[in-house]
């Protein structure tokens, strides 16, 4: 597991947005601190409105059991809201917006 104060770089395709995730921060929230949307509704894991595919790098759950399936998850299926980063990341989320300066 990276140091408390690890950051990692994590990409948006297909938009190919970068932003820098610390490894104590869910996705989403990163992303929101770096001006960036990613879908969500619920932020603990279980509406999955935030689901989307992890195309490289590995994270962890804060979690013990977010809503997806075993299928899901060999597919290469995340939740953001409640995923962190152990790595440096790529993933795909066409839904991605650009938060109002």
């Amino acid at each position: 597991m990276p140091p408390a104060g690890g950051e990692f770089s994590v990409r948006i395709e297909p938009k190919g947005w970068s932003f820098t995730a610390p490894a104590t921060l869910p996705l989403r929230e990163a992303a929101r601190q770096s001006g960036i949307d990613l879908p969500s509704s619920c932020r603990n894991g279980t509406c999955r409105t935030c689901m989307c595919r992890l195309l490289s790098g590995q994270i962890r759950y804060q979690i013990e059991w977010p809503g997806l399936s075993s299928d899901e998850k060999k597919d290469g299926y995340i939740l953001p809201c409640v995923a962190r980063p152990l790595s440096d990341l790529v993933i795909e989320e066409p839904r991605a917006t650009r938060l109002p300066a």
